[in-house]
C-alpha cells in the first residue's frame, strides 16, 4: 500500500544557525544590562512609566522585568526565571537573570569555537553540582549554630530591595519568629521549615507597622451577627460543609397542595429541620461554627 507524502504546512519563517543563537544571546545581555545597575548596596533605583502613565520605582529585579514588555522569545524566559525565583525564594531575582545572561554569553563562545551545545551543557551540570557540593561543605552554615541576629540580618539583607525596606528592623524579627514557629523535624531525623506554613492574612486601613505574628490559624473572616462573642475559650470549633439556612426541595421535584393550610405546616417543618441540625451541633458541645456555606438569620438566633 503506497502513502502520499503531504507537506505539514506551517505559517511563518525557521530560521537557525549561529546567527539567530547570536540574536537570542544578546537578547538576553540586554535584558541583564537593564537589571545590572540596580544590584548590590549601592544599585540604583529604576523609574517605570507604563501605559497609562503611572510611575513605579524600585530595584527589585522581579519587578523591573514583570513591567518591562519584552517581546523577544528567549529574553523572556529571562522574565520567566525572574518571577520563579521570586516565587521559590523571594530573593535573588536580579542575581539569576545576570549570571544566567553571562553563562550564555561564555556557552555562545564555546560554540563559536565548534564545541558541540550537547558538551557544553554536560559541562554546565558538572560545574553546577560541584558549587553546590561546595557551597554545602565548605560555605553553609547550619541554622542552629547562628544566633537570632545573623538570622535576622538575614532578613535585613533580602528585605532591603522590597517596599518594606524602610520598616526592615520591625520586620526581620517578625519574620525569624514566624520561620522559627514552623520548625519541625521529620522522621529521617531532618529539621525542616515548612514555609508554606506560614500565610499572611491582609487588612485595609491599618498601618504596616501594626502587623503582628498570631500564632495559631486565622482566618480572614467575620462574625455572622455583632451580637456573637468576641472571644470563645476553650473554643469546640464544628466545621461544616452544608447549608444552615432553611432545607429547600431540590430541583425537579414538585410538591402538590390541595389544602393551602398544609402550606403553612410545610414551611413550619422547614424551618424545624435546620433547627433540630443545629440542636445537634449544640448537643455535640461546638461552641465555635465554621461553615462554607450561608446562615440564616433564623439560624442566628438560634446558635446564640
Amino acid at each position: 500500500m503506497a502513502y502520499s507524502a503531504q507537506t505539514l504546512d506551517i505559517s511563518g519563517d525557521r530560521q537557525s544557525g549561529q546567527d539567530v543563537r547570536t540574536q537570542n544571546v544578546t537578547a538576553c545581555q540586554a535584558v541583564a544590562n537593564i537589571v545590572k545597575s540596580s544590584l548590590g548596596p549601592v544599585g540604583l533605583d529604576k523609574m517605570l512609566v507604563d501605559d497609562i502613565g503611572d510611575v513605579t520605582i524600585t530595584n527589585d529585579g522581579a519587578t523591573i522585568l514583570r513591567m518591562l514588555e519584552v517581546e523577544h522569545p528567549a529574553a523572556k524566559v529571562l522574565v520567566e526565571l525572574a518571577e520563579l525565583q521570586d516565587r521559590e525564594v523571594g530573593d535573588g531575582t536580579t542575581s539569576v537573570v545576570i549570571i544566567a545572561a553571562e553563562l550564555l554569553k561564555g556557552a555562545n563562545e564555546l560554540v563559536r569555537h565548534k564545541i558541540h551545545p550537547t558538551s557544553i551543557i554536560s559541562g554546565y551540570r558538572l560545574a553546577m553540582r560541584e558549587a553546590c557540593k561546595y557551597v554545602e561543605e565548605k560555605l553553609a552554615v547550619k541554622v542552629d549554630k547562628l544566633g537570632k541576629d545573623s538570622l535576622v540580618n538575614c532578613a535585613k539583607t533580602s528585605m532591603s530591595s522590597k517596599l518594606i525596606a524602610d520598616d526592615s528592623d520591625f520586620f526581620a524579627n517578625m519574620v525569624v519568629e514566624a520561620v522559627q514557629a514552623v520548625k519541625m523535624t521529620n522522621v529521617r531525623g531532618e529539621i525542616k521549615y515548612p514555609i508554606k506554613g506560614i500565610n499572611l492574612l491582609k487588612a485595609h486601613g491599618k498601618s504596616a507597622k501594626d502587623s503582628y505574628l498570631l500564632k495559631g490559624y486565622a482566618l480572614n473572616t467575620g462574625r455572622a451577627a455583632q451580637g456573637m462573642p468576641l472571644r470563645v475559650a476553650p473554643a469546640r470549633i464544628a466545621c461544616l460543609d452544608f447549608n444552615l439556612q432553611k432545607t429547600k426541595m431540590q430541583m425537579g421535584v414538585q410538591v402538590l397542595v390541595t389544602d393551602p393550610r398544609e402550606l403553612e405546616r410545610i414551611r413550619q417543618r422547614e424551618a424545624d429541620m435546620t433547627k433540630e441540625r443545629i440542636q445537634k451541633l449544640l448537643s455535640a458541645g461546638a461552641n465555635v461554627i465554621l461553615t462554607s456555606k450561608g446562615i440564616d438569620d433564623m439560624a442566628l438566633k438560634a446558635s446564640r
